[in-house]
Formats: structure tokens, C-alpha cells, sequence
């Protein structure tokens, strides 16, 4: 491991994807600061863990990343403390995991489910650039779903579909307009990965085998991690722009609209 003097700031960190992503970037010597809702203790169990085997810096933030003051606030306080933020990764963002129409949506849920998942990325993206441009040097990781890029529809998953999909055009337009900064802005898409799985390592996914995934296996976390943490190396410099799908050749929208076949018959 090559300790550096690099930043980086990990939204929704301390569990699943981003607990992950906070592991790789120790790995490398990054200092990371942990952004966390309500997830307090385990922010902290995971800060003390990779600074005691990673001999990185650490720092834990609580903040609602809809929210654009709780965002100007912890961006602050890093800045405060670290003086310069290199990497942004987006992880965080609302779910609702009940299926329902749009029009099912109420208004709160659905301006909710849009400042988490596309508006924190605008305010985060707004604050931390400037400071990037600073060291003409940046690396932003957005996070989306398996196709986002070509606008597809999900059925009973209308306002985070559209948020992501907005993010996919966020993702493109700013690594347009910052490349000549040495800033690269690009976006991961995770496939079926859900429960433990988000936590795991790759080898403990290779000991059981599922047969509706074409690669064999489930995904992990580190799978998702490992992706974002080259993506934020000095030699991905080439890579911006992009949206990247992590499936396993897995058609998530497809079997997901065959199950919702079964629920309207069911109903």
C-alpha cells in the first residue's frame, strides 16, 4: 500500500457499497471521510477499523445528502480539517422497496426519493469541484442501475429511475465540461447484488453457484468496489464519461418485469 495525501469523500459509507468502497480506498493510502444518516456506530466501528490496518486518516460525517445545507456543512467541515477533497464518491441515495404505481407515490416521498438521489449529487458535485479545480485533479464516482444510460422503464421504481437517469446525463455533461481540470466523472452500475452479498468478497461469492446469473455467481460488494477504486487511480485519467454496468451478464429490468407479469396476475 502507497499511502498518498488524497482525500476522498464516500456518501452512505457506513454499510453495504460504501462500506466497501471506504475499504478499497483505505487500501490504497486514501484518507476517507465517512458520510453516514443514522448509522453512527457502525461509521465508527468501520473508521477505526481501516485506520488501524490501513494507517489512514479518517473521519465520520452525519448528514442528509438531500438536503443542500447538510451538504455545504460536511463538506466544510473536510475541508476544515483535510484541506482539499480529491475524490467524491455518490453512493447514498433513497429507496423505497415497496412496489407501487407513480400515482401511488405521494408528493413528500417522491421530492424525497428526487433531492436524495439526483439533487444530492448536483450539491455535492457544485461544492467539491471548485475545490478539485484547485489541484487540477478530481475523480467523482456516481452511482445508477443496470441500463440506466439508455432511459428504460421500471415499473414500480418511477422515482428512482428517473433520478438515476438524470444522473447518467449529470455524469456525462460534467465530465464534458470538467476534463481540461483533471477531473473525471463517471458512473457505476451496480447489477443484482442485495442483503450480505453487499459486504462480501468475491471468493466467498465463488463457493456457491446461481443459476440465473450467466457468470455463475452472485455479485459483492467488492466486485462494485474494486471497479470504483481503479476508476480513481492516477492511470483511469482516460476514463471519463462513461457508465459502466457490474451484472454478471445479469438482465436485472428484464426478470424484474417478469415478476411484475406474475403480480398482476396474482392481484
Amino acid at each position: 500500500m502507497i499511502k498518498t495525501s488524497k482525500v476522498a469523500f464516500v456518501t452512505g459509507a457506513a454499510s453495504g457499497l460504501g462500506k466497501r468502497t471506504v475499504i478499497e480506498l483505505a487500501k490504497q493510502g486514501i484518507n476517507v471521510c465517512l458520510n453516514f444518516l443514522r448509522s453512527e456506530e457502525k461509521a465508527k466501528e468501520l473508521a477505526r477499523s481501516v485506520e488501524a490496518e490501513y494507517q489512514v486518516q479518517t473521519m465520520i460525517l452525519q448528514g442528509d445528502v438531500s438536503i443542500f445545507n447538510d451538504c455545504s456543512r460536511m463538506v466544510s467541515q473536510v475541508v476544515r480539517h483535510f484541506g482539499r477533497i480529491d475524490i467524491l464518491i455518490n453512493n447514498a441515495g433513497p429507496y423505497i422497496f415497496e412496489r407501487k404505481p407513480l400515482v401511488e407515490y405521494d408528493v413528500q416521498e417522491w421530492e424525497y426519493i428526487i433531492n436524495g438521489n439526483l439533487n444530492g449529487v448536483f450539491y455535492l458535485c457544485k461544492l467539491i469541484v471548485p475545490i478539485m479545480r484547485q489541484n487540477r485533479w478530481g475523480r467523482i464516482i456516481n452511482f445508477g442501475f443496470e441500463r440506466a444510460e439508455t432511459a428504460p422503464g421500471w415499473i414500480f421504481r418511477s422515482a428512482f429511475a428517473t433520478a438515476k437517469v438524470g444522473v447518467v446525463s449529470l455524469t456525462k455533461t460534467l465530465a464534458m465540461e470538467e476534463a481540461e481540470n483533471g477531473i473525471t466523472i463517471n458512473m457505476v452500475c451496480p447489477g443484482d447484488i442485495a442483503g450480505k452479498w453487499k459486504e462480501l468478497d468475491i471468493h466467498e461469492a465463488r463457493c456457491y453457484t446461481r443459476d440465473d446469473t450467466p457468470i455463475g455467481r452472485s455479485g459483492t460488494g467488492q466486485d462494485i468496489a474494486r471497479v470504483i477504486s481503479f476508476l480513481c487511480q492516477e492511470d483511469s485519467d482516460f476514463i471519463t464519461g462513461s457508465v459502466i454496468p457490474i451484472t454478471g451478464g445479469k438482465d436485472v429490468l428484464t426478470k424484474q418485469s417478469i415478476n411484475n407479469k406474475k403480480y398482476f396476475c396474482e392481484n
